[in-house]
């Protein structure tokens, strides 16, 4: 068998040497042959057992990994999902949607990898081309129809999906005005587009302004959002309940808030239209859709309202505060931390962002690592004009305070952390779950 990890070659195995980003699989041979590989493919060496040497072993493991799973890749569709925001949740709401009309779908993305209702950890949101290939295979050997995959700049630059072909393509948004690196950045996020199979589909956003970039004149082109596009977008009314708006000549009332969340649903649904489904289907079987967990998940309090999202850096979390405000009926109390060891000079940036744009906020810990919390918070509010703020450096007992602060109609905004089920502290990872504390005070 062919194997990338030395710690799982067995004896008569071959041991491919891929050079990664933070690690140099040429340096692991030696283990490789001591735990019995028979041959070994690298870049360059020489070595006691069999060596085939490549100019390029990643080429090499994606030709081979291609080859060998040629036939099965037949007897799936494989969606890509791209773009700066939204990927997860437009996974997610592909994932939902086509599983609601019986059609056996898998997701691989931030959240781990979706599978007949359960999710399962990976090693990144868009794992390498040989965890990849278990995964599908796994996912085609449960039957699956189609699998969705989250495709990330930083995987796709890293070339984790190389020699992959798709049926279909989404772009989301694109947003890079905080990067030094944005044409790279737009140019890498356009490569999945050239790797739809021929005859495929591209669904765009056409309301995002770099959308003519992603419409290849190769692929079939599919847009949607603004008025004169295939699906255009209107709202009809957003409140703590449901979203309601017209898709096309179709009104969808979709069972999540967050009028932004319209334009992740478009994509789903576009994608069930590309799968032959009639729109009667489509709406029916969007009334079974659930909130996305830690991506604006809503839940519930008395009346008022609590939102959890993973948006930890500014232009997420001012996104998540923008949407908050257009079905804010009371108050907006935003609770955040900032990681440790993590963009030191970003910290007073977010800390003004949320005290300005909200009514009052909450700073606290989010995986300190080994600095010190009150250290960090400190950071977030030095720069304060405003003094609606508190400081609680437990991050259990800020969500305790926040909630215990709601009034009438107020909405609380748990930042940060999103479907995150640890904290870490230290060299150590401790359970905690933003959505696990909070029903465990409300309940």
């Amino acid at each position: 068998m062919l194997r990338v990890d030395s710690r799982k070659v067995e004896p008569g195995d071959t041991f491919l040497a891929l050079v990664g980003s933070y690690t140099d699989g040429h340096d692991y041979i030696n283990d490789a042959i001591d735990r019995g590989a028979a041959c070994i493919i690298a870049n360059h060496g020489e070595y006691s057992v069999k060596t085939i040497i490549t100019d390029d072993t990643r080429t090499y493991l994606s030709n081979y990994l291609k080859e060998l799973n040629l036939e099965k890749m037949k007897k799936i569709k494989l969606i890509g999902i791209a773009g700066t925001t939204g990927k997860t949740v437009t996974g997610d709401l592909i994932y939902q949607l086509l599983n609601n009309l019986n059609m056996k779908t898998a997701y691989i993305g931030t959240n781990g990898f979706y599978l007949g209702g359960k999710i399962y950890k990976t090693s990144s949101s868009t794992p390498d081309i040989y965890e990849l290939y278990e995964l599908i295979n796994r996912a085609i050997d449960e039957n699956c129809e189609n699998i969705i995959l989250e495709t990330s700049s930083r995987a796709i630059e890293q070339r984790h999906i190389e020699g992959l072909r798709f049926d279909i393509a989404i772009f989301t948004n694109f947003i890079a005005h905080q990067r030094k690196d944005k044409e790279d950045y737009l140019n890498t996020k356009i490569e999945l587009f050239k790797m739809i199979k021929k005859g495929g589909y591209a669904i765009i956003n056409k309301k995002d302004p770099y959308y003519e970039y992603f419409a290849l004149p190769q692929n079939n082109n599919i847009f949607y959002g603004t008025l004169d596009s295939d699906y255009p977008l209107r709202k009809i009314n957003s409140n703590y309940n449901y979203t309601e708006f017209t898709l096309g000549k179709n009104t969808i009332k979709m069972p999540l808030i967050g009028p932004y969340n319209m334009f992740n649903y478009a994509a789903a649904y576009i994608t069930a239209k590309i799968l032959n489904f009639d729109s009667e289907e489509i709406i029916s079987a969007t009334l079974s859709m659930h909130p996305i967990d830690g991506r604006f998940e809503n839940i519930k309090y008395k009346d008022s309202l609590i939102i959890i999202d993973y948006a930890y850096d500014i232009d997420t979390i001012n996104n998540v505060i923008k949407e908050t405000k257009k079905i804010a009926q009371g108050k907006i109390i935003t609770l955040i931390g900032c990681g440790g060891e993590r963009r030191k000079d970003k910290r007073s940036l977010i800390g003004k962002l949320v005290s300005e744009n909200s009514d009052f906020a909450i700073f606290t810990s989010d995986n300190p690592r080994h600095e010190n919390e009150e250290d960090i918070i400190n950071d977030m509010t030095k720069d304060l004009d405003k003094d609606n703020f508190i400081s609680i450096s437990s991050r259990k007992e800020a969500i305790k305070k926040g909630i215990n602060m709601l009034e009438n109609k107020d909405i609380l905004l748990i930042l940060g952390k999103g479907h995150e089920d640890y904290q870490v502290i230290g060299n150590d990872e401790l359970p905690f779950k933003d959505h696990d504390e909070v029903m465990k005070i409300i309940k």
